[in-house]
């Protein structure tokens, strides 16, 4: 059995006014008053609901999380936040690298790399996500795809940013309703371990999360994350209803609690 603490994240992406979280945080509480015992919770809502997100899951034992940062510490970056500004609000780990920043705001490793940095330097826990198209997985080249993202981590050198998880999602499953098979996912998950480990050492890889996204459901979660390099799920859609969202932290602790898992 692994000693990884599985972890579910919710990406809200662009959904929900600081009302709306509020709101789903309270529906959220009435059915899951506590994470299950065994399993690490965090939600990543939009930068304008963080504030009162927060305060709606204080005592409730689940995490808040920032879907970005910049790379700068201050300055003028109009409309930029930056990472001291998500620990002031008491936020616990942030994404980077998610594939729709490097689709639609073409960011690189290098940027990535001084993000982490930064949200190191801030106390928070770097959430770096990873993952191939479906044109370059066809060609065969998901694993020469994985090893080029994850040298985001150089800036660390033979280190990883403390509190460091990674999370593989294959951006032809995101919001698909496409999900990888288990055994796709778990084999892409195994190869970023061994990569991890190159650089890390085999201690440090095994201690590393690694969370699958891509059109994770209540139906297919399980199955996934009983995988056994799968830690848990950085999920979008099926993270917008609170039921559903409780409905994967179950998976996660049953997933956990199945015998040879």
């Amino acid at each position: 059995m692994s000693a990884r603490t599985p972890f579910v994240v919710a990406n809200w992406k662009m959904n929900k006014t600081a009302t709306e979280a509020e709101a789903f945080v309270a529906g959220f509480r009435g059915l899951l008053p506590a994470p299950p015992p065994g399993v690490d919770l965090a939600i990543a809502p939009p930068f304008p609901a963080l504030e009162r997100t927060g305060r709606a899951l204080a005592g409730s034992g689940v995490g808040l999380a920032a879907q970005d940062v910049h790379a700068e510490q201050k300055g003028a970056y109009t409309g930029e936040v930056a990472a001291s500004m998500l620990a002031d609000l008491g936020v616990a780990f942030c994404l980077v690298g998610h594939s729709e920043r490097r689709r639609d705001r073409h960011e690189t490793e290098e940027q990535f790399a001084r993000k982490m940095k930064r949200l190191v330097e801030a106390g928070i826990a770097p959430l770096y996500c990873v993952g191939e198209t479906l044109e370059q997985r066809d060609r065969g080249e998901t694993d020469a795809v994985l090893a080029d993202q994850l040298t985001a981590l150089d800036l660390f050198g033979p280190d990883l940013p403390p509190g460091f998880v990674l999370a593989y999602e294959p951006v032809w499953a995101i919001g698909t309703g496409r999900a990888a098979t288990p055994e796709m996912a778990q084999a892409a998950h195994r190869h970023l371990r061994t990569l991890l480990s190159r650089r890390a050492g085999a201690v440090a890889a095994e201690a590393v999360r690694v969370l699958y996204g891509g059109s994770v459901t209540p139906a297919n979660a399980r199955e996934l994350f009983s995988q056994p390099d799968i830690d848990g799920g950085l999920v979008g859609g099926a993270s917008l209803n609170p039921a559903d969202f409780a409905a994967l932290a179950e998976a996660a602790a049953a997933a956990t609690a199945a015998p040879g898992s």
